[in-house]
């Protein structure tokens, strides 16, 4: 048995001489190494949070601008041709009509087409036109019936300006086919460029199609502004080549991961300096609303550039000695952390598992080496009770009433690690918490705040636009009903309608009494045998109004009067969702849509129907919006700071004809300063990500040390003393193979050998006795 237990001695020391994986060393090196780390970013990484003379905010600006343009570019596009597809084929559904009839028609309802015509397939030759000569000679009749034959094309007149040419073929039963063409130029719709900027549309070579906010030499006075005319120029055409190439590479690829928000190539270009401004250019190559989905405007390889002068800021917002200091002190305060550790946690744990190892080995000589502190003290006092014993001594455990156990060490590992805690908290805790706050100090470029300003100009024109497209759907609907369409006939007419433009929930046919007489979509908002509102019956007072002033959806309706029907007119219900589509912008925040008594319908996120505006703040922004200065009211921006930090906001009230001028409504936008790249704000975010780091560096590491070295090593502690009491029976099994592990394994063979040499005593003690019996029995 003595062999046996000698075979088992040495298989567990060979098995305590296995390189140890885990235990105390590394939690503690990876302590170090993170602090290392986390020190060297913290002295490079400060220096640079307001390097750029120009903040990155204001270049991320300019690409969101520039990818307004091109969504207006779009959808102007998109929309030209569903209304010109549209309006061919209710024309094609119903009686043969006149050329003339039709341009007319189509030039009384739609404004956008600066030229329309109507040609004859066959012999090409010219029915009727309006307004601009239309290039008809561009256009190859022959080839109309081939594989995209239709398709918009774009024409170079000899002035040099481009025109887009839309194509659509009016057919009748016993008639001639012929060729309805419509003119438009590349303009941007209802896009707000402010002061000192200009904004192009180039083609896939990067040459100009169309421009605006850069005068022409002769409209200028001076030389001076002639040579800055001459540089803008010549900036544009070095931004649209840049803009052009980069055009064509994947999204994925050309846009910063986490940019977000628009679905083509979009980006930012530096340009040329001059006189403390600098030249910046946003661009974005038109893509369609939907991942992998292309429209009419996306096969023509358009890319719009947005450029404007900035002035730079020379002055550097950070002092490189501020990372300096604060990467000296993690290094102090790490150091003395660590020290902490390796003086108080792993010196005394290595050391004890040493003595561990030499009692094992008999080595019973000298007394055990006690550490002060903790768990290490109570294990250890432990380890040199069981040295005693071994040798023949009588311990107080083992004399009856004694105490159980010697001293313990009041300060345990627990303590220590949080010692430790704290003292890398007194440097993540000001990071994270005090230093570099922005909101006082933080300086918001002036280019900013016009840029939400002009965004949200942007953005009120195009919902005024798209309720006046849906008007002007309704007026050319109503056009084509006339006094001998049947009911089923008119619902086709409203069921292509609707299919076609997303925009209505609803669209009916009402006659002057209140009656539904042709219905497609869902039902009717408007309570049907209602009598009209107003003297010329008509069933609102307003081309186009909101039905309600309250519940949780608002009621937006336009209407169009059907010719010779005693009254009876066309009414649309919009989708709410269609007009907060709109709304998605990305860079603008939070966006509303209010009405005349500030009351919101519509916005981009979470909202509730006809409620006020969040801030009192924002009213006032709005109410000193709406008044008009000179002919009409216009756009302002704003940045205000309280309580809750800074914002920009914007406001813009519906300005220009069209239906939708009446409604009085406005489009208000903010969103908080904290979220831009400016340099304060980016100088705090790289403050609280050190902070940051710090805590989840010292987290995670004193809570592994805890894991897998303090909890094992109270548990240890624990059995120690029982064994050292007494507890012969209970067999230590080790947690894990480190420092921690190759302890409670010397200690299972201490108890092995206490118990044979209990073994040994007892058999020592009998012997005698059983020799001396037989001789009493003689």
């Amino acid at each position: 048995m003595a062999a046996s237990s000698a075979k088992r001695r040495h298989k567990v020391r060979r098995r305590a001489d296995m390189s140890l994986l885990g235990g105390i060393r590394p939690p503690i090196a990876v302590l170090s190494a993170l602090l290392l780390s986390l020190a060297g970013i913290t002295a490079l990484g400060f220096g640079r949070a307001g390097e750029e003379s120009v903040p990155k905010a204001v270049m991320t600006s300019q690409q969101r601008f520039a990818e307004d343009g091109a969504v207006a570019m779009r959808a102007s596009i998109d929309e030209s041709a569903a209304d010109l597809a549209r309006t061919a084929g209710l024309f094609n559904a119903g009686d043969p009509a006149q050329p003339d009839a039709v341009v007319d028609k189509i030039g009384s309802v739609y404004q956008k087409w600066v030229g329309t015509a109507v040609v004859e397939i066959s012999s090409g030759r010219m029915l009727a036109a309006r307004g601009e000569n239309v290039p008809v000679a561009a256009i190859d009749t022959a080839k109309l019936s081939e594989k995209d034959g239709l398709s918009p094309r774009m024409v170079r007149l000899a002035n040099g300006e481009t025109r887009l040419l839309s194509l659509q073929v009016l057919s009748w039963k016993g008639q001639p086919q012929q060729l309805l063409i419509a003119s438009s130029s590349l303009r941007f719709p209802g896009i707000s460029l402010g002061k000192f900027r200009s904004i192009a549309v180039i083609d896939s070579t990067g040459r100009i199609l169309s421009s605006d906010g850069i005068p022409e030499s002769e409209q200028v006075l001076t030389e001076d502004q002639r040579t800055g005319v001459d540089r803008s120029k010549k900036q544009l055409s070095a931004f649209a080549k840049v803009a052009a190439k980069r055009a064509k590479e994947h999204p994925l690829k050309a846009n910063d991961p986490g940019e977000g928000g628009y679905l083509g190539v979009s980006g930012s270009l530096r340009g040329d300096s001059s006189q403390g401004d600098r030249a910046i250019a946003g661009y974005a190559a038109l893509t369609g609303p939907e991942p992998g989905k292309g429209t009419v405007a996306t096969s023509l390889g358009l890319t719009v550039v947005a450029m404007v002068d900035v002035a730079e800021d020379p002055t550097r917002v950070t002092d490189p000695l501020f990372g300096l200091l604060a990467a000296g002190a993690l290094l102090l305060i790490g150091a003395l952390a660590v020290g902490v550790l390796l003086g108080t946690v792993q010196r005394p744990l290595l050391r004890l598992f040493l003595e561990s190892r030499r009692l094992t080995r008999d080595d019973l000589t000298r007394p055990v080496s006690v550490p002060r502190f903790g768990e290490a003290a109570r294990i250890g006092q432990a380890l040199e009770r069981l040295r005693r014993q071994l040798l023949g001594e009588r311990t107080d455990a083992e004399g009856a009433g004694g105490p159980k156990s010697g001293r313990r060490g009041r300060i345990g590992a627990r303590a220590l690690l949080a010692v430790s805690g704290i003292l890398l908290l007194v440097w993540s805790a000001p990071m994270l918490l005090l230093l570099n706050r922005a909101d006082a100090t933080a300086v918001v470029p002036e280019q900013i705040t016009n840029d939400q300003r002009e965004r949200t100009d942007t953005l009120s024109d195009r919902v005024r636009r798209s309720l006046n497209e849906g008007h002007a759907d309704l007026v050319s609907v109503a056009g084509l009903l006339g006094e001998r369409t049947s009911p089923e006939d008119m619902t086709k007419v409203l069921d292509r309608t609707r299919s076609d433009h997303s925009r209505y929930r609803s669209l009916y046919v009402r006659t002057g009494d209140g009656k539904i007489v042709a219905q497609s979509g869902e039902s009717p908002r408007l309570p049907e045998d209602k009598k009209s509102e107003n003297k010329d019956g008509h069933p609102f007072a307003d081309p186009i109004t909101v039905l309600n002033d309250s519940g949780t959806e608002p009621v937006i309706a336009s209407y169009a009067e059907l010719p010779g029907r005693d009254g009876s007119t066309v009414i649309g219900e919009f989708r709410i969702d269609f007009i907060n589509s709109l709304l998605k912008r990305p860079g603008l925040g939070e966006i509303r849509v209010v009405d005349a008594e500030r009351r919101v319908l519509g916005g981009n996120t979470g909202y509730l129907a006809f409620e006020k505006l969040p801030s009192a703040r924002l009213t006032e922004l709005a109410a000193g919006t709406s008044q008009k200065t000179g002919i009409s009211a216009r756009a302002g921006g704003i940045v205000y700071r309280d309580g809750s930090g800074v914002q920009v906001a914007g406001a813009a009230p519906f300005v220009g004809g069209g239906a939708a001028k009446s409604l009085n409504w406005m489009v208000v936008s903010w969103q908080p300063a904290a979220g831009l790249a400016i340099p304060e704000y980016s100088l705090q975010n790289r403050t609280v990500l050190a902070g940051l780091l710090g805590i989840t560096a010292a987290a995670a590491c004193l809570g592994w040390l805890h894991i897998i070295v303090v909890r094992p090593l109270r548990e240890v502690a624990k059995q120690a003393e029982a064994l050292a009491d007494g507890d012969r029976r209970t067999v230590l099994y080790p947690r894990h193979h480190d420092e921690v592990g190759a302890i409670s394994r010397s200690l299972e063979l201490l108890r092995q050998q206490v118990l044979e040499q209990r073994k040994r005593d007892g058999a020592g003690a009998t012997a005698p006795a059983a020799v001396r019996a037989p001789a009493g029995r003689n």
